[in-house]
């Protein structure tokens, strides 16, 4: 079984296991007061969502008796079989469940028929699949915590009551998940940010703009100058552009009609405006400002750009999900028999990113049409096949792993979503490839081609990184606060032993920063043991002592995160970071 077989295997076994769930809570509880909503399977495990009634309430408390009625479900042995029946029937069958109705009536509306998955003769469900063939398959099953939910995830709703639970197929797999969950806890960007001090959230600003303070500022710097000097080295040239542009510019890319993420226009002497929630349409102006000829192409228009997108309150999270992201953008326009090539030249770029970052697990989502609502998208179906086999061809070429994610793709062009796995083997997608034919036709986008004759180009949207906020998200997760050394806001921290040698201990400060390094000097009155555990505690990646010996004897006395301890001369110790910070180990 390949990784992706048993990841939809697993899947398979974990809706199953809601719907185990769904049965015992029933059967314990009684359908009066445990009225199903919904219950999908999810990458970490599966959840249910109910409305309870009669005043009941589940606990966490109640979780090991819920437990014991799903293993003895487990154990029967049930069947779990799919049926095919008519909405007349579906409607009888659920008609004291007003959730299922909403279904059935979305069921109704798409012309489609219901099907129903049934576990023994106990227990039937309004439910797409798939699932497995038999309860005995969940062979691992563990519930982890309970909390609201809205219906549909709209605040507007109903508040329902959602467990979550999670299966494998081994111990083992459940034993190294729950481990992951507790080291997660301890990784958690959000509380490694506040320790550090390298961002924060106001209430006073509002859920999902984050600010960053100054060391997480040096974090964020560090990382947008790696990704330009990258960027330059290949030949991107960067621009600017503003966060606001008339909503005529969006109607005519036709976010306005099919983008659900717009925030709410503004006037502006008289006309619309609105904050930008991508940077494309802005590149397309910048390309069209110039006549160009095949010699200029590819165009590589690069920025480092903020846009901004509705998220739920209840969805936003930290620096993974805000609503002022930042993006490392780019838009090449290339000949159409240059887009292979090009898509070369980025997979190069992602390759050596992942490779700079530790990131070796990687596998590629490529996003296509929804055959069954052609609707949806822009463009001929014959430019979409084009588009479509050339980012496949592009994963087979350079040997990246990759599946198709049918009805995934923007409504203007298929893309490859490259998701990475990080120290904890936790997915995160980051890099986006988009192949779009259709916006050079809305903004009559054109180069002269070698007969003289106006022809379009074809638009590759890349963000290697993605979202940066999000990213520093991931990598602070990732490295555990602990950043490699060209990476860490904070490179070395020297600490005075007496307060008598601050003066000289300055003087190395300023000599180490003259060359590029960033240094703190703890003169505090705390003592030595506790200035060396503060910066154990923040992780920098180099603690030196600063004496009345090192004064004397103009050395440096160096240790790093391993405790490993090395004594130099600041212009050897200079020499030394200074090497270690270029190779970006």
């Amino acid at each position: 079984m390949t990784d992706q077989e048993y990841k939809e295997y697993l899947s398979k076994v974990r809706h199953s296991g809601e719907h185990i769930l769904t049965q015992a809570m029933q059967e314990l509880y009684g359908v009066d007061k445990v009225v199903m909503a919904m219950g999908p399977s999810t990458d970490e495990g599966f959840y249910f969502d109910f409305e309870s009634k009669g005043g009941f309430k589940v606990t966490e408390e109640m979780f090991p008796q819920i437990e014991k009625k799903m293993l003895e479900i487990v154990s029967a042995k049930l069947p779990i079989t799919r049926e095919e029946i008519t909405l007349d029937e579906a409607e009888k069958l659920f008609a004291n469940n007003p959730f299922k109705m909403e279904w059935i009536n979305e069921i109704k509306g798409r012309g489609e028929k219901a099907t129903i998955y049934r576990t023994g003769d106990a227990f039937v469900d309004l439910c797409k699949g798939p699932h497995v063939a038999n309860t005995s398959e969940v062979k691992v099953i563990k519930l982890l915590s309970v909390a609201g939910a809205y219906w549909h995830g709209d605040e507007k709703n109903q508040m329902l009551t959602r467990v979550y639970g999670t299966a494998f197929t081994k111990p083992a797999e459940l034993e190294k998940y729950l481990w992951t969950i507790e080291e997660a806890k301890k990784r958690d960007h959000r509380k490694i940010g506040k320790e550090q001090g390298l961002f924060m959230i106001s209430p006073s600003v509002g859920a999902g703009f984050p600010m960053y303070m100054p060391k997480g500022w040096l974090l964020r710097h560090a990382l947008e100058n790696w990704v330009i000097e990258q960027k330059q080295k290949r030949d991107y040239k960067f621009v600017w552009t503003p966060h606001v542009a008339k909503s005529d510019l969006y109607k005519q890319s036709g976010h306005w009609q099919k983008y659900d993420a717009m925030m709410s226009p503004m006037k502006i002497d008289d006309e619309e405006y609105v904050v930008k929630p991508m940077n494309c349409p802005h590149h397309f102006q910048i390309f069209n400002e110039t006549p160009h000829s095949y010699r200029d192409l590819p165009l590589r228009l690069a920025e480092i750009a903020t846009v901004y997108r509705y998220e739920k309150a209840g969805e936003v999270n930290g620096l993974l999900r805000v609503r002022a992201l930042t993006q490392d953008d780019t838009h090449t326009f290339v000949r159409h028999t240059q887009i292979s090539e090009e898509i070369d030249r980025i997979v190069e770029l992602i390759k050596y990113t992942y490779q700079t970052f530790g990131f070796t697990d990687y596998t590629a989502r490529i996003s296509i049409r929804d055959p069954k609502n052609p609707n949806k998208y822009m463009g001929t179906p014959s430019i979409w096949d084009k588009a479509e086999s050339s980012l496949e061809e592009a994963c087979k070429r350079n040997e990246i792993p990759y599946f198709i994610g049918e009805g995934e793709a923007a409504f203007y062009g298929p893309k490859i979503d490259v998701m990475i796995k990080d120290a904890l083997g936790r997915e995160w997608q980051l890099t986006t490839v988009q192949l779009d034919f259709v916006q050079p036709e809305n903004f009559d986008m054109t180069y002269i081609d070698e007969e003289g004759k106006s022809v379009r180009p074809a638009v590759l949207h890349i963000a290697i990184l993605g979202s940066l906020d999000r990213f520093l998200g991931i990598l602070i997760e990732h490295y555990a606060g602990a950043f490699p050394m060209w990476l860490s806001p904070v490179q070395i921290k020297l600490a005075t032993v007496t307060e008598k040698v601050a003066e000289q201990a300055m003087v190395i400060v300023k000599q180490l920063q003259a060359a590029g390094l960033r240094v703190e000097l703890d003169n505090s009155n705390n003592t030595l043991g506790k200035k060396s555990a503060n910066a154990r505690n923040e992780k920098v990646p180099y603690f030196g002592i600063i004496g009345e010996k090192e004064v004397a004897s103009c050395m440096l006395s160096l240790k790093n995160r391993e405790g490993e301890q090395v004594t130099m001369t600041v212009d050897e110790a200079i020499s030394k970071l200074t090497e270690e910070i270029a190779s970006k180990k």
